[in-house]
């Protein structure tokens, strides 16, 4: 019976898939135990694995980080994105690494599947390779290593590999680098050398090519080409959390099966503190227009949306989409990866307003699929959306677009091409040992 550990760090959209990972690979026969937040342990209990709890000073609550991280508030752009990479990914390298240690020690583990955001792994990734069991990395955003087919990460960029564009890509990727993000890798390699761990011999946000796979959890159709892309990297298919159990209807929801189209709009379960970036220019940009709105404040309460609802408009807390989407025409979204690959896995269209985290990249994609809409901002006007919104009713290519990416999702069966991989490295590291 193989030993599998899957680490993830705690927000929803990183813990939901790798649960439902952790479920298949118990499923099966796997002995499974899972490192994350402690709130999460009643449900990886639920799915047979065993709970262990990370330590609490690297289990960030990502609903509270303008409280908890003084002086986040006041940054914003480039200063925010270095903020965000050093206080919320490397300061709790230490921690990670030595709850890691605690946990290899113990246990044999035969294979690690982690989130790419856990830089505790980088101390054993730059170790004796034969001292540490092999490691699945798991991308939570957008492959982000870098390409002379695209332009550095956060740019929303699309690809080129014309002699220009990759002209373009080395230039904007230097200044990235070497200038802009310096102050991300010099913490990075500063928390490695007081781990008396050797630097970081590329880029810190490409580390993940470190590992012995680094798993893109979506298909090629929905990432840049690169003729450079390393080969540890495997696409696999979306990974969604598990198909919803218990969910209650609301009294209105027998109105989305009517005539009018049905247009979502959420932000999302981390960047929805302030619900009028988004939810309320949607809201006002369709009062007058035939369609229903559903509107979801991803565990806001829903008095926070504090306008007179129009009587074409209902909003919950939070909808599963697994239930929600196949009645949804459009779909308006900060860009979150996971709800967006949800939303084109169901062959829905989508309109994107997001300017934090990955979301600039994820927009960019979408838009450079065809599939939807981005409309370069997080704070758009109703009128943007309103248009927006009519383009994507009256012309069906994005419609088109949403079935071909639909089609693509469908051949691929994430969780399971992430078992194969599993058994691919513990296979390989016996051929070596024997």
């Amino acid at each position: 019976m193989p030993e599998i550990l899957v680490v993830s760090l705690s927000p929803v959209g990183h813990f939901g898939p790798l649960l439902n990972v952790a479920q298949d690979l118990v499923d099966r026969g796997d002995r499974v135990t899972m490192l994350t937040s402690a709130a999460h342990a009643a449900k990886i209990r639920g799915v047979g694995a065993i709970p262990e709890a990370m330590p609490l000073e690297a289990d960030l609550d990502l609903t509270r980080l303008d409280i908890d991280l003084p002086g986040r508030a006041e940054t914003s752009g480039i200063k925010r994105v270095n903020f965000d990479i050093v206080r919320l990914f490397l300061q709790p390298m230490p921690h990670q690494a030595r709850v890691l240690s605690e946990l290899t020690a113990r246990t044999r583990f035969d294979a690690i599947i982690l989130d790419a955001g856990f830089f505790g792994i980088l101390p054993f990734l730059l170790g004796d390779r034969a001292g540490r069991p092999p490691v699945l990395a798991y991308s939570t955003t957008p492959l982000m290593i870098s390409s002379r087919d695209t332009g550095p990460s956060g740019m929303g960029l699309p690809p080129s590999s014309s002699t220009l564009g990759r002209l373009r890509n080395r230039a904007l990727t230097a200044l990235s680098q070497k200038v802009l993000l310096r102050e991300s890798q010099k913490a990075a390699n500063h928390l490695l050398d007081q781990l008396n761990t050797r630097p970081l011999p590329m880029f810190v946000l490409d580390s993940g090519v470190l590992a012995d796979r680094y798993i893109a959890p979506t298909v090629p159709e929905f990432d840049y080409p690169r003729s450079d892309l390393p080969a540890n990297v495997c696409y696999v298919g979306a990974v969604h959390p598990g198909a919803s159990r218990g969910f209650v209807p609301p009294p209105w929801w027998s109105a989305l099966d009517g005539d009018r189209p049905v247009v979502h709009v959420t932000q999302g379960t981390v960047d929805n503190a302030d619900l009028s970036r988004l939810l309320q220019p949607t809201i006002d940009a369709l009062a007058e227009e035939d369609v229903t709105v559903v509107a979801t404040t991803g565990g806001r309460d829903i008095s926070e949306v504090n306008h007179p609802l129009p009587p074409n408009t209902f909003v919950a807390e939070y909808i599963p989409h697994d239930l929600l989407l196949p009645k949804v025409d459009v779909m308006v979204t900060n860009g979150g990866f996971g709800a967006v690959q949800r939303a084109l896995s169901m062959g829905v269209p989508l309109i994107v307003a997001g300017n934090t985290e990955d979301k600039p990249e994820v927009a960019a994609r979408v838009a450079w699929t065809g599939a939807g809409i981005n409309l370069k901002t997080g704070n758009p006007s109703s009128g943007a959306v309103r248009a927006a919104v009519r383009d994507i009713l009256n012309n069906d290519v994005y419609l088109r677009n949403a079935h071909r990416l639909e089609a693509a999702f469908a051949r691929r069966n994430g969780v399971a091409e992430i078992a194969t991989l599993v058994d691919e490295v513990i296979a390989e590291r016996q051929t070596v040992t024997s």
